[in-house]
């Protein structure tokens, strides 16, 4: 897992300085050095990183292509800035607000966004693998063929996200909000989805082998072609029409003498073993 994580990572920052460089307004950095104060700043490609940023204003900046690895952005209002293509590796960036913000292909490897709101914000592509990810606002977010793989996503609110060909695998999304999101797709293979959200979901053609499902909500969600092979569905709520159009081969907790093709008449909870 580690050396593949290192593998992404190495081609991502080659494809990154083979761009090229636009500089950073100079002044703009002194400003922000001096008094943590810079809406609407140019910062594009500046080297901002292993610096104490907490509560900075920089709302609307423009931080395309900026190393912010390590930085402390605590409680930073970052509301609708520019940061894609960003370095924010390891950056902490707890309480922030990333409301509407623009962090498309962003490497996020290991970043600390818990209780962060980046509501509507754009993270497609963004790799924010191994992050924390805990009670965060991801509400209609968009996080297509975002990479979340080993990701801490505990009571995160993904409601009407955009999911669609995410890599979530591994990922640690129990109490998560996942009503009305899109995850078509999606690889949510080994994740661990306790009593999840996933009302009115889309899961159309997406993975969940071996994923840990148990009392979750999927009542209305949309589970054509979904794979559950090996999955742990105990306890989990789910119609007749869904249990028909997935594929729960090997599906675990559908009750005894219940096969992947049961249909029943009402909505159910599948039994609860443990």
């Amino acid at each position: 897992m580690k050396s593949s994580i290192l593998a992404t990572l190495a081609l991502f920052s080659s494809i990154s300085l083979a761009m090229p460089a636009q500089a950073a307004n100079s002044e703009h950095i002194s400003q922000l050095l001096q008094t943590k104060q810079c809406p609407n700043c140019d910062l594009t490609n500046a080297n901002l990183a292993d610096l104490d940023l907490s509560n900075a204003n920089l709302a609307g900046a423009d931080l395309t292509g900026a190393k912010l690895s390590r930085s402390v952005l605590q409680g930073a209002d970052l509301g609708e800035v520019q940061l894609s293509r960003a370095d924010l590796i390891d950056a902490n960036l707890n309480s922030s607000n990333l409301i509407k913000a623009n962090l498309r292909d962003t490497d996020m490897l290991g970043v600390d966004l818990r209780e962060a709101n980046l509501s509507e914000a754009d993270l497609s592509g963004a790799y924010l693998l191994g992050a924390d990810l805990s009670r965060i606002n991801l509400i209609a977010a968009k996080l297509s063929n975002a990479h979340l793989e080993g990701a801490t996503m505990i009571s995160a609110d993904l409601s009407h996200a955009d999911l669609s060909q995410t890599n979530i695998n591994d990922a640690y999304l129990h109490l998560a909000n996942l009503s009305n999101a899109n995850l078509t797709g999606a690889n949510l293979s080994g994740s661990e989805l306790h009593i999840a959200d996933l009302s009115n979901a889309n899961l159309s053609e997406a993975q969940l082998n071996s994923a840990e499902l148990n009392n979750a909500n999927l009542l209305g969600a949309d589970l054509s072609n979904a794979v559950f092979a090996q999955a742990n569905l105990r306890g989990t709520n789910l119609s007749s029409n869904q249990i028909s159009s997935a594929n729960l081969d090997g599906a675990i907790g559908l009750g005894e003498g219940e096969s992947a093709s049961t249909v029943l008449d009402q909505p159910t909870i599948l039994e609860d073993r443990d």
